[in-house]
């Protein structure tokens, strides 16, 4: 790096966001430096850490909580297109550093791996027979299949109808064409591919203590040593914050007018995970179920099969908890450092909207290992506890968005359950907020970066052309264009090793 004490860009946190959207950024520019800074002692050790999240390779394919049902019995898929065809994206912007070599084999971080929902009762039956209706009718959905009889389901399935009552119907929809997805690894190999180039450092085991305004417009970032308590100052032009849970303290930490208000409610995971061959190897799927009332949705049961360093396993879960850390390796003290007089009333009038979350946290800390064990043997009901452990999954922190007026004892408060971007009014500074669906829709939030803070730099003379090298749909809504959307996945799939129906 030319002068290291004045990078262009701060990427703080190393995980998938700022691995991604410094991907975009150093395709697009290779001149920019770069400067990364991570607390721990690595990249991916947090969220983005294959064994701290599902690793869905979130699509909307399997996840019920983003086909809600409508009063008149019909179901909303919106929001299901909307991430459906963000992965898209994903997958684009993979297949492009497959071609040019910069990721070796896409088999490092990606399988294929079907999705599936699964219900039973009779109301849920009919609840995903009419999504399943409404779904395999549009194009992003070409090759759902569906089924109620059980000698069908047991074939793409066989672990969930192994000693199955017949007395309540079930019913199964299945795509073919889901993945599994390693974020972890997929983190790795995009920093590698960064350190590899001229003008990007990483820098591990430095915390981010201070963020401060310049005269002249840069961000002056305070950087202390996790060994020795040292504090180091750079010069930046742009900071993303792609911290996780530790984006919060961050933003707040910047005192940027557009950050005032947000606060942050912290929630934890525990899975229980099988490392048995003779077990994980009879399951290859990733089988959603429904959620219980309340439950954020991060919490919808699902058991999955997972590949991490090469090996097969189940995951189930996850069952929440509540832990007042923002982050898996953070302070006990988190929540209640970021809490200010600007967002204690949103949070309070959060709290106050959302009983019923706040009861099914408090019950799902409460519940014992047997009551746990008791859950997976709904969708697994041969399950033999021996074979199973406990895993604690990684830490999400539910974003409370101020709204309403913005006088001290008018300021509401929303529950965000997507990803939050928190743009300086200048544009030189972005902070990301929230959690699912996240990680699958990496690409999707950088290009929103890139377009909200270097829109200048989006035209025909500047960065356009090779945007569309990178996501050659950029501008084409996947949602309405039918044969796009077609193409683009016939393209990516063989190149990502991955099914295309």
């Amino acid at each position: 790096m030319s002068n290291p004490d004045r990078p262009d860009v701060v990427l703080i946190g190393a995980g998938i966001m700022s691995a991604t959207f410094g991907t975009f950024l150093k395709e697009l520019e290779p001149s920019l430096t770069i400067a990364m800074f991570e607390a721990l002692h690595d990249c991916a050790e947090e969220s983005s850490n294959g064994w701290n999240n599902a690793g869905t390779g979130h699509a909307a394919n399997c996840e019920l909580n983003y086909t809600p049902q409508r009063s008149d019995g019909g179901v909303d898929i919106s929001k299901a297109l909307e991430v459906n065809t963000e992965f898209d994206l994903s997958r684009q912007l993979w297949a492009f550093l497959v071609r040019k070599g910069a990721i070796p084999d896409p088999r490092a971080f990606i399988h294929p791996c079907p999705h599936m929902s699964f219900v039973w009762g009779k109301e849920n039956v009919a609840f995903l027979r009419e999504r399943f209706r409404e779904m395999s009718a549009n194009h992003c959905y070409h090759g759902m299949e569906y089924s109620e009889d059980r000698a069908k389901i047991a074939e793409w399935a066989p672990l969930i109808m192994d000693g199955r009552d017949d007395s309540e119907p079930f019913a199964a929809t299945r795509i073919v064409s889901g993945t599994d997805v390693d974020y972890g690894a997929l983190t790795h190999l995009l920093v590698k591919h960064l350190s590899d180039q001229p003008g990007f450092d990483v820098h591990y085991d430095r915390k981010v203590v201070g963020l401060d305004r310049e005269d002249d417009g840069r961000w002056r970032v305070s950087v202390e040593d996790a060994y020795d308590g040292g504090v180091q100052t750079v010069s930046a032009k742009f900071v993303f914050i792609g911290a996780g849970g530790g984006s919060l303290p961050l933003l707040q930490n910047s005192k940027i007018p557009e950050g005032v208000g947000y606060g942050g409610f912290p929630v934890s995971g525990i899975w229980l995970r099988c490392d048995v061959d003779a077990v994980s190897h009879r399951h290859h799927a990733k089988v959603y179920g429904k959620a219980s009332s309340g439950s954020p949705p991060m919490s919808v049961p699902h058991l999955d099969t997972r590949i991490i360093d090469g090996k097969q396993s189940l995951l189930f879960g996850p069952y929440a908890g509540f832990s007042t850390r923002f982050l898996k390796h953070g302070s006990l003290e988190d929540l209640f450092t970021s809490l200010t007089h600007a967002n204690i009333v949103p949070l309070l009038d959060v709290a106050k909207d959302n009983i019923a979350l706040s009861e099914y946290l408090v019950g799902q800390v409460m519940q014992s290992s047997t009551h746990q064990f008791d859950m997976l043997k709904q969708f697994f009901p041969r399950a033999v506890k021996k074979d199973w452990r406990e895993a604690v999954a990684g830490q999400r922190v539910q974003t409370i968005k101020p709204t309403g007026q913005h006088s001290i004892f008018k300021k509401e408060g929303s529950l965000e359950f997507g990803t939050e971007l928190v743009v300086s009014e200048d544009k030189s500074i972005v902070a990301l907020l929230g959690a699912s669906p996240g990680a699958s829709t990496a690409a999707f939030i950088g290009l929103e970066v890139l377009q909200r803070c270097f829109g200048d730099e989006l035209t025909e003379g500047a960065w356009l052309p090779k945007l569309k090298e990178i996501i050659p749909t950029y501008g084409i809504d996947l949602k309405a264009d039918a044969e796009a959307c077609r193409r683009t996945r016939a393209e990516t799939a063989p190149v990502l090793k991955i099914e295309n129906v």
